[in-house]
């Protein structure tokens, strides 16, 4: 499953360079599946919609730092666990229940977001 943020977050900014999908922004900052992936044109969402990945979306927080669930690979191929919930000095970095995904969908996500 993906990884959240939760409110005890200080705005540390540890986890944000950890990120290997660019899925960790400021609170505030608005989102774009490109930022950090080579995915080009459109990009299918968990929730089975089609993006522009290149389309610049709404914060998903304005106080703190958040995951964009879509992005989010639990560091699988990358790391033997999340950079961010390792960093992380209050560990506010959790797996969000509501996105549940095996190893497998989440391979499959690094793979389209790294073409």
């Amino acid at each position: 499953m993906a990884i959240k943020i939760t409110d005890e977050c200080i705005n540390c900014g540890a986890c944000e360079p950890e990120c290997p999908n660019n899925a960790i922004y400021e609170g505030g900052v608005e989102w774009a599946i490109a930022d950090g992936t080579s995915v080009k044109g459109s990009f299918k969402l968990m929730s089975g919609a089609d993006m522009d990945a290149s389309s610049k979306n709404a914060p998903g927080a304005d106080d703190t730092y958040y995951i964009v669930s879509d992005k989010c690979t639990e560091c699988q191929g990358f790391h033997e666990e999340p950079q961010c919930a390792a960093v992380c000095p209050v560990d506010c970095c959790v797996p969000d229940e509501m996105y549940q995904e095996t190893v497998d969908q989440l391979l499959d996500k690094k793979g389209r977001l790294h073409l």
